[in-house]
């Protein structure tokens, strides 16, 4: 077995060409496999970038590698990441894990059944700038907090059908939630009003009785400011300065995914805590 861990990667989508290949591909912790989408040219192209074959089926991207991550879409990951983990494969899976609620349960349950290590592409919580603002989080004695996120799919490869279809919720929710999860205490109810296409505005309650604010749109126009996460306590504030580039987060997630994979020991942003952050999404999808 190599030092590196040998990862398969399905999707050769734009994101997959941004951030997954070119992550996977440098290392040291991590070797690119392969590449396998539906449309070979695509995955021949983006295999070809990093030096990484193409497979014209799935099953032999497995044959060629430990552990398989995903860049498609919610409701083909639901599909085609239960085949990797039957498979006995370790997945580092995309937010949300599904386009919807019982998919990501079908998952979740799959990968725990299987025994397998899981992570999630939470882009934000690789950042030693995030790390640090946890840690303040906790120590100025968090009464309450907020987060804003704007986003744009006026146009744009992000502008995919799943998004348009669903909006903000689903696609920036994942990431307003969980930072505000990590940072004020587990939450355990939440409230929403707004409009998927347009405005969305959670209240949520966490279990060490902070409150905190979320307000997020895929449809905003202009020049958007970067995303913010604030955290008020007794003992002062801690605002998160969120990452404008790819490379720390993504060198940080696919060393730790090796690492999760080479001990057994897993990771705390495994499956099950994504399907926890969707059903929180879901109620508040259902309330709006």
């Amino acid at each position: 077995m190599s030092d590196r861990l040998t990862v398969g990667l399905v999707g050769a989508g734009p994101w997959a060409g941004m951030a997954h290949a070119p992550a996977l591909a440098a290392g040291p912790a991590t070797e690119l496999a392969g590449v396998w989408a539906r449309r070979t040219e695509a995955a021949a192209e983006l295999g070809g970038r990093f030096g990484a074959p193409a497979f014209a089926r799935l099953e032999e991207l497995f044959d060629a590698c430990e552990a398989v991550a995903f860049c498609v879409p919610p409701d083909v990951q639901a599909e085609l990441a239960l085949r990797a983990v039957r498979a006995g494969k370790a997945v580092l899976l995309e937010k949300p894990l599904a386009m919807e609620l019982e998919g990501a349960r079908r998952l979740a349950d799959a990968v725990a059944e299987a025994g397998v290590v899981s992570q999630m592409v939470l882009t934000a919580r690789y950042t030693a700038a995030t790390r640090e603002f946890l840690t303040r989080a906790q120590a100025v004695r968090p009464l309450g907090g907020v987060g804003v996120f704007t986003g744009s799919l006026q146009d744009g490869p992000f502008a995919t059908p799943w998004r348009l279809e669903r909006g903000a919720l689903l696609d920036l929710g994942p990431h307003l939630v969980d930072l505000l999860d990590a940072a004020l205490g587990r939450v355990v109810a939440v409230r929403a009003q707004g409009d998927p296409l347009g405005w969305v505005a959670l209240t949520l309650e966490h279990e060490s009785g902070a409150l905190s604010q979320a307000g997020m749109t895929a449809f905003a126009g202009g020049s958007l400011p970067a995303p913010r996460v604030e955290v008020f306590g007794a003992d002062g504030h801690a605002r998160l300065a969120w990452p404008e580039a790819l490379e720390e987060p993504f060198t940080r997630m696919v060393a730790e995914f090796a690492q999760a994979v080479r001990t057994g020991a897993g990771h705390p942003l495994d499956a099950r805590h994504g399907l926890r952050l969707q059903e929180l999404l879901a109620q508040a999808e259902a309330q709006l």
